[in-house]
């Protein structure tokens, strides 16, 4: 099983429900703040590698949501450098396993890179549960506690 770190928003739905799945998969999960981690520019860009700047925001974000950043007309480096100054704009979770690291949880791609299926019996309601749900977008609608 692998050691997981994990950077979450404290109190979010999906990312109780993403860490559970994990943990009944038999994997250590090391669950850390996004909002207060000390967050370079050059820190984020390895989360997000070659994914498009547009998939690298969490659309749920109220700077997003009231249109004041809108994600498809920045560039990668203003893109983190804002990501830097107001964390909340970060999609979730960034997940590091050894040097691997991925933004979002995407349940088939994490699954075939580090396994999701349950360790034992158990476990085994739980993760067939959470993998039938959808656990990359925000079920809450929000106003500011994005």
């Amino acid at each position: 099983m692998a050691t997981v770190i994990f950077y979450e928003k404290p109190g979010c739905i999906n990312n109780t429900k993403q860490k559970s799945l994990l943990k009944a998969a038999g994997h250590e999960v090391q669950a850390h703040n996004l909002l207060t981690e000390a967050w370079t520019t050059e820190s984020l860009r390895l989360f997000f590698k070659d994914l498009p700047v547009t998939e690298w925001f969490n659309r749920s974000a109220p700077l997003i949501k009231s249109g004041h950043v809108v994600p498809e007309q920045m560039d990668g480096e203003a893109a983190l450098t804002l990501m830097v100054r107001e964390p909340l704009l970060i999609r979730r979770p960034l997940i590091q396993v050894g040097d691997r690291t991925e933004v979002g949880f995407d349940v088939e791609r994490i699954d075939t890179w580090i396994g999701l299926q349950a360790v034992d019996d158990a476990q085994k309601a739980v993760s067939q549960n959470l993998m039938s749900q959808d656990l990359q977008n925000c079920p809450r609608r929000h106003e500011s506690s994005s």
